[in-house]
């Protein structure tokens, strides 16, 4: 069964930069679509951008369109989340997922302990 662990959180001023990563291993990691979500406090968890089991395709939520870009190198059983330009209503924990296709929501399984990003104005 895959485990997904998450990490590069931080605290930075608007306008800043975040790489966030998420290692993940089991004998099917190749074949998965991978999320990354955030929740504020208060608020629902959201989709934030998701990428094909192979790296071909890539999906973001509208917030995150041209200021953010996920990717993968299945070698290393990694998925990362490049975060520019960031605003203090990108502060949220952030986890990474299996999602489905093309719902693009959870595939199912637990929740990690995500990476906290704060970003202060």
């Amino acid at each position: 069964q895959e485990q997904l662990v998450e990490s590069g959180g931080g605290v930075v001023q608007a306008g800043g930069s975040l790489r966030l990563s998420c290692l993940a291993s089991g004998r099917t990691f190749g074949t998965y679509a991978v999320g990354w979500f955030r929740q504020a406090p208060g608020k629902e968890r959201e989709f934030v951008a998701g990428i094909s089991g192979f790296g071909d395709r890539t999906y973001y939520a509208a917030s995150a369109k041209g200021r953010f870009t996920i990717s993968r190198d299945n070698a290393k059983h990694m998925v990362y989340l490049q975060m520019n330009s960031l605003k203090p209503e990108d502060t949220a924990v952030y986890y990474c997922s299996r999602i489905r296709i093309p719902t693009l929501t959870p595939g199912g399984g637990s929740w990690g302990q995500g990476t906290q990003v704060t970003v202060s104005s």
